[in-house]
């Protein structure tokens, strides 16, 4: 197959929000083809939502390490599982005709825990990057890139996050990568907030709040992109408040209703 996508989907809560974000994709591009690996290859291939289902190498938290070399597409884009597409992709695929991989930025930029855990030191203008939506060739060099990413995880126990070690093998190679706009991998949806109607054109959510569920017991399942917006601006308050009581915000926020003197 030329171009496909693909999840990792382990445990019953991911592979209901895998389920519910392939269903969004599949709406928008039907003609897509889409796989999954998983823990319960049985499951989801009862769904009828995916093209191949496949079996996890290895249960870790990040089996998506080990499972992103054995896509059977030339062209892929991988998905984490809280995501939701809101239209076609148009030529995104097209993106691996210059470049081996496309990924977008981490939004917490002014966070310790982005800045930490690194063995290359890096500008500031260098942030890491969101690993849950990328775009990649299946190409020996990728494939290189890929297993060296798996190997050095597994060789740090210590360290859980994928993400600081894609950020040090990224400046350090000479991969030709594409940084993707922020509306392919959304991380705020109350960015729609600030958006101007020419901006942009939202493609891909990707945001926690689909996992509420999962993280607070009793809290109700988001299932609505109207719902995921209203949840968004509510924690968005919460955390600023928050952060302002502590004293330790990135920058100061200007109070709703504030006129210039």
């Amino acid at each position: 197959m030329t171009e496909g996508a693909i999840y990792v989907a382990t445990g019953a809560d991911y592979r209901e929000l895998a389920r519910a974000s392939a269903r969004s994709l599949r709406q928008h591009n039907p003609t897509l083809a889409i796989d999954v690996f998983t823990d319960a290859p049985g499951e989801m291939a009862a769904s009828g939502l995916f093209d191949a289902v496949h079996p996890v190498p290895r249960l870790h938290p990040r089996a998506k390490l080990d499972c992103l070399p054995l896509t059977r597409f030339a062209r892929t884009l991988f998905l984490d599982c809280d995501t939701l597409v809101l239209r076609p992709l148009g030529r995104l695929f097209d993106i691996l005709e210059r470049f081996d991989l496309a990924l977008a930025h981490d939004v917490r930029r002014a966070s310790a825990l982005i800045r930490e855990g690194h063995e290359v030191e890096t500008p500031h203008a260098f942030p890491q990057f969101n690993s849950g939506v990328l775009l990649y060739c299946n190409s020996p060099r990728m494939l290189a890139f890929l297993a060296e990413w798996a190997a050095r995880f597994h060789a740090a126990p210590d360290q859980p996050r994928d993400q600081p070690i894609l950020k040090d093998m990224l400046w350090q190679s000479d991969l030709r990568f594409h940084v993707l706009p922020p509306e392919y991998n959304l991380r705020r949806v109350t960015m729609l907030d600030a958006w101007e109607p020419l901006d942009a054109e939202p493609t891909i959510i990707h945001s926690h709040r689909l996992m509420d569920h999962m993280r607070r017991p009793g809290a109700p399942r988001i299932e609505t992109l109207e719902a995921l917006v209203e949840a968004e601006r509510a924690a968005l308050e919460a955390e600023w408040r928050a952060a302002e009581r502590q004293g330790n915000a990135a920058f100061r926020r200007i109070p709703r209703g504030a006129q210039s003197t």
